[in-house]
């Protein structure tokens, strides 16, 4: 990690105080957030948490922002009761407690829910989204589960890559140009990677002047210099997932 006593600031600039317009439901062995709206559709995104969990509100205002553009949403509790990280933890104690919640290890999940998602409420095309730590288990999803029609990592640490970089769907990769966890190094050499291997569409982009956590953050309120990036982070996102879903 590029710095150790805080491996992860994605609690810079406030979180939301924001209560949910979905609700909590229980698939198979997962607890989860679902949003789904009005409308019928056939259309479902998975959202994948951040290092704080599943009931982060950021985490789910972005849920029920997915549903206001029309799809049926859902976070699970990836981390399935393990306890999510809180701002009182030891910083220090934070590579020991990743070792029990990996990134690359939530197939079995992703699983249930994809079922639920197509037998409980009808979705027909799925994407996924995932910020952070989610951003990473996108990557590894992107690169391994070819029932997921689209992606979106939101400055998900780099790996996966190391072995292939031949993603199974279009994927779409968000970046802070400050981010100090991703050394913007990292991501050029992804990008060549891509470039070499991958078949389907892909895009990279990186936000200037954002850090890390930037879009699922209510960070106008102390720096209304981001506030057009954030918004920019948010439009892109959407716009990619209704162009391959």
């Amino acid at each position: 990690m590029a710095n150790e006593l805080r491996p992860c600031p994605c609690d810079i600039g406030d979180r939301f105080d924001y209560g949910g317009r979905g609700q909590e439901v229980q698939v198979e062995h997962i607890k989860a957030y679902v949003c789904k709206p009005s409308a019928n559709t056939e259309k479902a995104v998975i959202v994948i948490h951040d290092i704080f969990g599943w009931q982060l509100p950021n985490t789910r205002y972005m849920v029920d922002m997915l549903t206001t553009n029309g799809y049926i949403a859902i976070c699970p509790d990836f981390f399935v009761g393990q306890e999510a990280w809180k701002l009182s933890n030891d910083w220090a104690s934070f590579n020991d407690w990743l070792k029990t919640r990996d990134s690359g290890k939530i197939d079995k999940e992703v699983d249930v829910v994809l079922k639920y998602l197509r037998e409980q409420c009808g979705a027909k095309k799925i994407g996924v989204i995932g910020f952070c730590w989610g951003g990473a288990a996108v990557q590894h999803l992107m690169l391994k589960n070819p029932q997921l029609k689209t992606g979106v990592s939101l400055y998900g640490v780099i790996r996966f890559f190391e072995d292939r970089s031949s993603l199974l769907n279009p994927t779409f990769f968000i970046f802070a140009e400050k981010d100090d966890h991703i050394p913007l190094e990292q991501v050029t050499l992804l990008e060549q990677k891509l470039k070499q291997n991958c078949k389907v569409d892909y895009k990279v982009k990186i936000y200037p002047g954002q850090t890390h956590g930037f879009v699922h953050r209510k960070r106008e309120d102390i720096n209304p210099q981001d506030k057009p990036y954030i918004e920019e982070g948010r439009e892109d996102m959407i716009n990619w997932l209704n162009k391959y879903l």
